[in-house]
């Protein structure tokens, strides 16, 4: 088949640019919590979700299907309907009060690639598949990739027992409310075999300033980190008189503040060094059943998530973090309660579909630069189970996971050719 002009690939994404606006519109009406949005895993907002991006997809005469863990497939059919498929996805739900394009873009882009294909008189020569992903956000259940790692088999264990934050009920609870089938992912049963897919692509919003400061409208994604985290972590030293005097102290609040500033020069160690990483300690108190202005902390909470890009450097930063810990318990005569460790693989790209996205972009004639990325994605999932993966990062300013993403729909339709043109190159 002739290759498709770049000016005809832009003009058929262009042609959906009302079809997106009125989507988005629609997702926000679904997750709307001033204020921001909440589209909460398995719960009412997601629903609506799904609903929506479901309804959206029949009309463009998508096949519609759900697994287990009610993901959501929408699958524009091939010639060979026995070929390996292409999955392109992304997440529906949210953090609570968050942005409105952190996941749903991707989903959206991915619904607007099959119309502008079909628009161009294209027949892609493999099934084409649009995934909603379900619980992407680890916030809720403190597990990283709930709906795609149970699509693919490879949910943890304990996974299905652990219980949401705010409802206190299980996942596999909430799945089961939602129409799923716990049992199922709890045996572990595939609904996406790894080696029935030709390739996993996922569009999403840029999560730090690095498209802004560049001024480019779009990224090709270089790298997804892996992490380890601890979600639950507690400090147990003793309740005290505020006069003890420091030598007698067993104080959990200053542990857990030379805790902080340890990591901190840790990671800028490895940033004085060039290797990329992140940490972060995104809970972090005294027990406020038992703190005062007169009581020295015995018990200090916190979480911890540590991510890098390799998995030896993850190896290092875990046994750099053992350190630390063992540490303070001797210095400070407290007691480290890790809870629950929970892993991500390292998600690489695949440098094929890399080298492609780029050139495409360049065809295209749009702006781009490589971009690893700071966040975790469903798309490392699928990578660390052979998958072959791309990602796309569109420009947004202020950040993710908050009210104020900015995603203009001239840059997401620009990530969206890019996909296109992939599509119309790769698979048509």
């Amino acid at each position: 088949m002739a290759k498709v002009e770049a000016a005809a690939i832009q003009a058929a994404v262009e042609a959906q640019r009302g079809f997106a606006s009125d989507l988005f519109d629609r997702l926000r009406r679904d997750g709307l919590d001033e204020p921001g949005v909440t589209r909460d895993p398995y719960g009412p907002g997601e629903q609506r979700a799904h609903a929506t991006v479901a309804d959206a997809a029949q009309s463009l005469g998508l096949e519609i299907e759900r697994d287990p863990g009610v993901n959501l497939y929408m699958t524009r059919a091939g010639r060979d309907r026995a070929a390996k498929r292409v999955v392109i996805g992304s997440h529906l739900d949210s953090v609570p009060h968050g942005g409105n394009f952190d996941g749903a873009a991707g989903v959206v882009s991915g619904l607007i690639a099959l119309s502008a294909l079909n628009q161009l008189g294209l027949k892609p020569a493999c099934d084409i598949t649009v995934m909603g992903i379900r619980a992407e956000e680890s916030i809720w259940f403190q597990v990283s990739y709930v709906g795609s790692r149970g699509a693919l088999g490879t949910l943890p264990d304990g996974a299905l027992d652990v219980r949401r934050i705010d409802t206190g009920r299980t996942l596999a609870d909430h799945i089961a409310a939602c129409g799923g089938d716990p049992a199922s992912l709890r045996a572990g049963r595939r609904f996406l075999n790894p080696h029935d897919l030709r390739a996993y692509l996922e569009l999403h919003i840029e999560q730090a300033p690095s498209l802004v400061e560049s001024g480019k409208p779009v990224a090709i994604c270089t790298g997804i980190p892996g992490n380890f985290r601890y979600p639950d972590a507690r400090i147990e030293g003793s309740h005290d008189h505020v006069g003890l005097p420091r030598r007698f102290r067993r104080d959990a609040a200053m542990a857990g503040a030379e805790f902080a500033m340890a990591i901190d020069r840790l990671w800028e160690e490895y940033e004085a060094r060039g290797i990329p990483m992140a940490a972060t300690i995104g809970r972090f108190y005294t027990d406020p059943a038992m703190h005062g202005l007169t009581i020295v902390p015995g018990s200090f909470h916190f979480s911890l998530d540590v991510r890098a890009y390799d998995e030896a450097v993850l190896a290092d930063l875990d046994q750099a973090v053992d350190q630390i810990i063992e540490g303070i318990e001797q210095s400070r005569g407290v007691l480290f309660h890790r809870g629950t460790k929970a892993r991500a693989a390292v998600g690489p790209v695949d440098p094929t579909i890399r080298t492609a996205l780029t050139e495409g972009a360049k065809a295209l004639g749009i702006p781009a630069i490589d971009l690893g990325s700071p966040a975790s994605h469903d798309a490392a999932a699928f990578a660390a189970c052979g998958v072959p993966v791309g990602m796309i990062f569109v420009r947004n300013a202020n950040g993710s996971h908050n009210p104020r993403e900015a995603m203009t729909l001239d840059d997401f339709l620009a990530g969206t050719a890019v996909l296109s043109r992939w599509l119309s190159e790769t698979v048509v």
